[in-house]
């Protein structure tokens, strides 16, 4: 069972992209963020058309999440509890069942935070405690389960190219670093770690000072796993080559394979 996370920075601008790149990857699962627009105006027909069964948490200009999955999803959620005020669409969760079994997914996009010492840091580091406490309550289900998205945060200086460029930035405080190790320590693994501790891995460059081209990434887009997704890990991957395409996303797909006993 191939599973994949992609924040698309809008979705109907890089639809063709996502075309492109289901049809050589063939991900049964792709969890995407910063859709950037509305339930209603998802492209669904066209991802649809594409072999895939579509849930959506959308909001207008800004966020927005999605799960594509080739197997009906089921028991889904919309929204990280927690907060009943929240209005920011980061946060959608759903099921797969598989002939070995259910897998639960989960497609994040977890707030920037920037700049320090405002509230979006403060909003951010809420959002964590929130996504914390949901991951435990969610653990204690005992089945394989999957937190993909775009968490914002470079968990270690070696997920970054020049990590002192962060030093102040939202995504590299001790705070947010602190609270993302909170996350493992409940018992998740990151997918990619577990595969390889091989340095320049990353899943975002900025457009800007031709950072892809000098290969000044980060490393912030991540799939964790329960132990029970952690035993049937097979690979871990980064789609580097997508970030070279025509006007791409700031992104890039991460995929993991898991073992299904088909």
């Amino acid at each position: 069972m191939r599973i994949a996370t992609w924040n698309v920075n809008s979705i109907k601008q890089r639809l063709d992209h996502l075309a492109t790149f289901v049809k050589s990857a063939e991900p049964d699962v792709l969890c995407l963020q910063e859709l950037k627009c509305t339930d209603e105006t998802f492209p669904r027909a066209e991802v649809e058309a594409l072999g895939y069964n579509v849930v959506t948490h959308g909001q207008k200009a800004y966020n927005g999440v999605a799960i594509l999955s080739k197997r009906p999803l089921e028991d889904v959620r919309r929204g990280l509890p927690g907060d009943d005020g929240d209005e920011q669409s980061r946060y959608l969760e759903g099921v797969v069942s598989t002939p070995a079994g259910i897998v639960r997914v989960a497609s994040i996009y977890l707030p920037n935070g920037n700049p320090i010492g405002t509230p979006k840091f403060d909003y951010k580091l809420a959002w964590m405690d929130r996504l914390n406490a949901h991951a435990r309550r969610l653990l204690a289900l005992e089945e394989p389960l999957v937190l993909c998205g775009d968490y914002n945060v470079i968990p270690e200086p070696e997920d970054a190219a020049n990590p002192e460029a962060w030093a102040n930035d939202a995504l590299f405080r001790p705070e947010s670093r602190r609270k993302f190790r909170e996350l493992l320590n409940l018992g998740f693994a990151d997918a990619l770690r577990s595969c390889s501790d091989q340095p320049g891995l990353y899943s975002f460059w900025d457009y800007q000072a031709g950072a892809f081209q000098r290969n000044n990434g980060i490393r912030i887009d991540h799939l964790l796993l329960s132990p029970q997704a952690q035993d049937r890990l097979k690979s871990a991957s980064i789609r580097k080559e997508v970030r070279g395409w025509d006007k791409p996303s700031d992104h890039v797909p991460v995929m993991i394979d898991l073992e299904t006993g088909e």
